[in-house]
């Protein structure tokens, strides 16, 4: 009696399609497979801009190089 068997596990499906009908049924499935594509959409793009800031210092130390001449430069003219 603690467990439940596959009887009881059928008999709560049957009255739950009863209850809600099957349309409902296939939009809450719909809605929940889209909310946990998202979730993991979100979850990308999280660690995406943190890639993108790391490698911003990087190019912005390349071309501010190439804007402003070395000490080095100056020296030797």
């Amino acid at each position: 009696m603690g467990s439940m068997s596959i009887w009881h596990w059928i008999i709560v499906a049957v009255v739950v399609l009863l209850v809600f009908g099957t349309k409902k049924l296939r939009g809450a499935g719909r809605d929940l497979g889209e909310a946990i594509k998202g979730f993991k959409e979100g979850m990308r793009d999280e660690d995406k801009p943190a890639a993108q800031i790391e490698q911003r210092p990087r190019a912005d130390a390349s071309t501010q190089a190439e804007r402003e001449p070395s000490k080095h430069d100056d020296a030797a003219r």
